[in-house]
């Protein structure tokens, strides 16, 4: 009888390039240093500038980084991965350092300006790293890379406020100076250990062939069941945003106090940095629609089961099976452009991925406020409607294609281009 476990988290890094790790690296030391975002309203509160406008900054940044997921996918595909993933770590690295002179200063346009190129860039290298990933890691290690990556985003997300807090104590200068020196160093370790870009191919009269951005971005409109897994992808971050703006409000309108809600951030994150890598070991061998699903409604369930009071036990009760399905959902949902998308378009499709789950992210929390001031405790009984309309998305978007099983290139040295040439 054959396991109906797929490779531990260990022998998939075994069995990858040394670039890879290299990419994990770096994607951990800029995570664990990028305080912008988390700080800013702060910051610039602490400068003088009202609340509003400083709410208003922090959403220009948001909005950058929708754009920049578009941006990096695109430039992943043209550039190669490894121009993209500098370019975008060099730029934000300069653009966070201004944002530390002009927030004194009071320049707000110009603030506005750098702050929105900031989250631009800052978010353009990751469809290029994540493509990369994909184009090095064997096929049957997908997923688990992907649950991987997000083990390194999350620890280094854990890792940063702790230094922030520290630096802050300190200057604030040395918040945004410590956050660009560390993309600039990821810049200079990717420039120097990730795969350069092979040569593109020249037609006959010596142009480049491949794409161009807006017909690579017309095929994706066109292939219909990608557009389901985005709206999934959507609808999936939409009611994930609550965790952080309606329970809050739930807790504290059930009279616990902030202890109870900090302690339920504290489980989701232990449940995901302990549990993630054991539970993907599994899942990875799941057909991607029975992840993607199954995860969904489980998410949709633990969020649903926040409508009634029932004290601490269901509290705590729900968390969990709502973190499970993050847990069983995740590395395969976000795994999956890269296992669909044509080989030239594995950038844009993975770019619109990200898009996709920033716009949710960002819309989430103003409609979950909204809602909770409209109708209450009903605002969990429409998260689980939604879930429900997602998993039924995913159910069509992520069932088996015969582009999923193509073989795949073996993993590529360093000095070998990490272009596509197949997907699983």
């Amino acid at each position: 009888m054959t396991s109906s476990r797929g490779p531990s988290a260990r022998v998939t890094l075994r069995s990858t390039p040394s670039p890879v790790r290299c990419l994990l690296l770096c994607v951990f030391v800029n995570q664990a240093g990028a305080f912008v975002q988390a700080f800013l309203i702060l910051f610039l509160i602490g400068n003088g500038i009202d609340e509003g406008r400083a709410g208003f900054a922090l959403g220009a940044y948001g909005l950058g980084a929708v754009l920049g997921s578009f941006v990096g996918g695109d430039l992943a595909d043209r550039l190669g991965r490894r121009p993209t993933i500098v370019l975008s770590l060099a730029s934000s690295a300069l653009l966070t350092i201004a944002i530390g002179f002009l927030g004194t200063a009071h320049d707000y346009v110009p603030l506005l300006v750098v702050v929105f190129a900031d989250g631009m860039m800052t978010q353009t290298y990751r469809p290029a790293a994540m493509a990369m990933l994909a184009d090095l890691v064997p096929g049957d290690g997908l997923v688990m890379a992907f649950a991987i990556y997000r083990m390194v985003l999350n620890v280094g997300a854990v890792v940063g406020p702790l230094a922030a807090a520290g630096l802050v104590r300190l200057s604030w200068d040395l918040l945004f100076w410590a956050d660009g020196l560390t993309a600039l160093a990821c810049a200079a370790i990717a420039w120097r250990n990730l795969p350069a870009p092979a040569r593109r191919c020249r037609s006959a009269n010596g142009r480049e062939t491949g794409p161009s951005s807006a017909s690579a971005y017309l095929g994706l409109l066109r292939d219909g069941r990608f557009g389901l897994y985005l709206l999934a992808m959507f609808a999936s971050a939409l009611i994930y945003m609550q965790y952080y703006s309606v329970l809050p409000l739930k807790i504290r309108a059930e009279s616990y106090s902030s202890v109870v809600y900090s302690a339920v951030l504290a489980v989701s994150g232990v449940l995901v940095v302990t549990c993630e890598l054991l539970v993907t070991r599994r899942v990875q061998t799941w057909p991607p629609a029975y992840a993607g699903v199954g995860g969904i409604l489980l998410l949709a369930l633990g969020l649903t089961a926040y409508g009634p009071r029932g004290g601490l036990a269901l509290l705590f009760g729900a968390t969990v099976v709502g973190v499970l399905g993050q847990i069983v959902a995740g590395p395969t949902m976000f795994a999956h452009p890269s296992r669909v998308a044509p080989g030239a378009a594995r950038g844009r499709y993975t770019g619109a991925s990200h898009a996709a789950f920033g716009l949710g992210s960002a819309a989430g929390p103003f409609f979950g406020v909204l809602l909770w001031n409209g109708i209450g405790a009903g605002v969990w009984a429409l998260c689980g409607l939604v879930g429900v309309l997602a998993a039924v998305a995913a159910s069509f978007a992520m069932r088996e294609r015969p582009s999923m099983y193509q073989p795949r290139p073996a993993p590529l040295s360093t000095a070998q281009s990490p272009t596509p040439k197949g997907i699983r």
